[in-house]
């Protein structure tokens, strides 16, 4: 009896999560009931690879109160690591002999028995324990230096064939698993030249995304693809019918990186489709390590260079956006795992899940869906202050179709104007909302025409930086905004 109330609270949270899906207008993402999904995600690369049943419910536990959607993983190692050929925890490897085509797998499923346990019932496992929390879990079928030559040979193991057998299991496996999205690819170019020789891995792709079909059959997961760092999937396979929605990596190299004007790039396109920042500035990742001249004074990104990328980029139209931190997507553990480019600063991974950026990105989230969502648009003409022109002072704009309220991501805690004109309405509410803490201040109330000032609230603390301006259409009754 104790068995069957189990299962029937597992299949309880399984029928809660359907496939998300992209809403009618092509920038952002629904849930079953046609309600705005926001992408919350999180890099948790390793998580398959390097950590155990209890560590991993520990995580997505964590990951789960903090108001992440989203966990994505890589279904295989890294190719280009000293650990490649290291098995699981369990001491499991997913193929016998490295080879694609001789899936290493054993009948049973039972935790308690190593020789039932494998690699894949271990995914299965983590898989299902985000649903049980109410989790998606976007998993990449490979990392790109399985398939690719891009960074070195010494981990490619798929060609079209290999890459359609197994993307045909993968498809098989977790058709049924409604908490899934396949992100295509992993951190890798498409085309490109090496040791005088020109590639062309689009072929292989391909074929896993078809077997990853054909394995599905009538079921369809979302689908994107993970580029290589600079780039987005818009410039591989925008034209795809299989690429649901697009990614791009702005990547750990430097703060002075416009990735708001990516997605506007993105959104452009044709045909449209939603576009999300897979990889951007990971909390705690050195400044360009690659190098070989890095320093403390080049420093980490923190906190504040996550929020200030990743609220601009989603008051750009982004469907949503991912967080990483350095030492967690690794699992960082010194006992077990050799720690890769960290600078001079070991966290590990339990400490840095409880990260500062990591805290504060849910009031982003919950700030976004306290208003209208679907009709959400950049709009840097109501600003009419000076408006910035890189990372460092840059203000950024979003508002509804019909004009009803407005948001403002401000940089530095310093004034803006604003043309309220534009608003609908002719009473009007001004607040105040801290990215640091959720915390909402109250601004000016009543009638209000033309170009207005608004000054941020005075704040003793240092870190008090940025704040988000949101002025709304009083006779709309919008709850206070965010939570």
């Amino acid at each position: 009896m104790k068995q069957l109330f189990v299962l029937s609270i597992c299949l309880c949270w399984l029928n809660t999560m359907a496939q998300i899906r992209v809403h009618p207008n092509h920038r952002y993402l629904q849930d079953k009931d046609g309600k705005p999904f926001f992408w919350m995600g999180d890099t948790a690369w390793e998580l398959f690879h390097r950590m155990d049943r209890r560590d991993t419910e520990a995580y997505l536990d964590t990951r789960r109160q903090q108001g992440f959607t989203v966990i994505q993983v890589v279904a295989l190692a890294f190719a280009n690591e000293a650990d490649n050929h290291k098995p699981n925890r369990y001491g499991d490897f997913p193929f016998v002999d490295n080879n694609p085509d001789q899936l290493a797998l054993t009948p049973g499923n039972n935790p308690e028995e190593a020789a039932q346990y494998d690699y894949w019932d271990h995914v299965d496992f983590v898989i299902q324990a985000a649903a049980r929390m109410g989790l998606y879990v976007a998993i990449n079928p490979v990392w790109g230096d399985h398939v690719s030559h891009h960074w070195s040979s010494k981990g490619v193991i798929f060609n079209e064939q290999k890459a359609r057998s197994y993307g045909k299991f993968l498809g098989n496996r977790y058709a049924n698993q409604a908490n899934l999205i396949w992100i295509i690819g992993g951190d890798c170019p498409t085309v490109y030249e090496k040791d005088n020789l020109h590639f062309d891995d689009r072929p292989i792709w391909r074929a896993m995304v078809a077997g990853i079909k054909e394995g599905e059959g009538q079921k369809r997961h979302l689908m994107s693809y993970h580029p290589k760092g600079g780039k987005s999937s818009s410039g591989y396979f925008h034209q795809e019918n299989w690429l649901d929605f697009n990614s791009f990596q702005s990547g750990h190299g430097s703060r002075d990186v416009d990735a708001w004007n990516w997605v506007g790039r993105d959104l452009a396109l044709n045909p449209p489709k939603p576009t999300l920042d897979m990889e951007p500035c990971y909390e705690d990742h050195p400044i360009n390590p690659w190098d070989g001249k890095w320093t403390r004074q080049r420093g980490y990104f923190n906190a504040y260079d996550i929020r200030s990328r990743l609220y601009r980029s989603v008051f750009a139209s982004m469907c949503g956006f991912t967080y990483g931190h350095h030492q967690v997507w690794q699992f960082l553990d010194t006992t077990r795992y050799a720690p890769l480019t960290v600078g001079d600063t070991l966290i590990g991974w339990n400490r840095a899940l409880h990260a500062e950026a990591a805290g504060q990105l849910r009031y982003l989230k919950q700030l976004m869906l306290s208003r209208p969502y679907f009709t959400r648009l950049a709009d840097q003409t109501l600003i009419q202050s000076a408006k910035g022109t890189d990372y460092r002072d840059l203000v950024m704009a979003t508002r509804d179709s019909a004009s009803t309220y407005v948001m403002v991501y401000l940089p530095t805690s310093k004034p803006v104007t604003i043309d309220v004109t534009r608003l609908s309405g002719d009473k009007k509410r001004a607040w105040w909302f801290d990215p640091r803490t959720g915390h909402i201040f109250k601004g000016k109330e009543g009638p209000m025409t033309g170009a207005l000032t608004f000054t941020p609230p005075a704040q003793s603390n240092a870190s008090a930086m940025d704040w988000v301006l949101i002025i709304d259409d009083t006779a709309q009754k919008y709850p206070y905004p965010g939570p």
